[in-house]
């Protein structure tokens, strides 16, 4: 399926289709690894076994070039700030800290 978005003026038509494969997913814990060539998202879900226990099961990975992570990078920022402003400031647990590598 096709989605046309209206140009602005001298500037080229963006069509988004969605492949035979494409799967939405819900994730809670994403992974970033990187190498000098490109940026590696590997997405996952937490579940807490015990008070200090987390198993969290990947079923995602995506590489990025080192353009396209800082590109991401704006393009999260810019919707973070517009969601707060729509709907409030984010609150992060106070000793938030991920588990598992964070390469």
């Amino acid at each position: 399926m096709s989605q046309p978005n209206k140009p602005a003026e001298n500037s080229t038509t963006l069509h988004l289709e969605k492949t035979e494969d494409y799967r939405d997913s819900y994730a809670n814990s994403v992974q970033v690894r990187m190498s000098v060539w490109d940026f590696q998202l590997i997405f996952g879900t937490m579940h807490p076994q015990a008070a200090d226990e987390v198993t969290v099961r990947n079923f995602q990975g995506v590489y990025l070039s080192p353009q396209q992570a800082k590109a991401l990078l704006g393009v999260l920022g810019e919707n973070v700030q517009q969601y707060e402003r729509a709907f409030g400031q984010i609150a992060l647990e106070p000793n938030f800290n991920p588990p598992g590598p964070v390469h």
